[in-house]
């Protein structure tokens, strides 16, 4: 797979829409998994695994591949449940006139006993009972039974809906 120039990638991230995959990863008790992120956008945040998704790789496999590469894990029972825009004045790569990425997000399953092992685009990770609050996923039609609606943060999944 071709990986971009730096100089090109910031001048179509500064015109176009950038798509992403970010994957919700619950375990047994229905923690999700976080990252700390290193770089832009959402420096310095705990946030779900995702990023870039390749010229001809499909969805589902940029998924399986941002979990594997940014925590070492491995899943395969993905399963669509939304999308999430993201609309910020800092991207990655120093951009700051503007930066505008479109995610599909996909909910798997994680074993518990299963050994994170962090890439270079995390500092830390943890399992919390809530995502971001900012983390808005639009839920695609039939989704809602499979994931707890977002109101200001996904509501752990023992905790009653809002």
């Amino acid at each position: 797979m071709t990986v971009l120039p730096e100089a090109l990638y910031r001048g179509m991230a500064e015109a176009l829409p950038i798509l992403c995959v970010d994957v919700i990863l619950r375990n047994r008790k229905g923690d999700y998994l976080l990252l700390k992120r290193v770089n832009e956008p959402k420096k310095g945040r705990w946030w779900p695994v995702g990023g870039r998704v390749r010229k001809g790789e499909s969805l589902p496999t940029a998924a399986i591949r941002k979990v594997k590469e940014e925590t070492g894990l491995s899943t395969r029972a993905l399963q669509p449940v939304g999308y999430f825009e993201y609309h910020g004045r800092r991207g990655p790569l120093g951009i700051d006139t503007g930066y505008h990425s479109v995610s599909v997000v996909f909910l798997a399953s994680v074993g518990d006993r299963k050994t994170v092992v962090l890439d270079g685009q995390s500092s830390a990770w943890k399992y919390a009972e809530r995502l971001p609050a900012d983390f808005r996923v639009v839920t695609f039609p039939g989704a809602g039974s499979r994931i707890p609606v977002w109101q200001g943060g996904m509501p752990h999944p023992r905790s009653e809906s809002p």
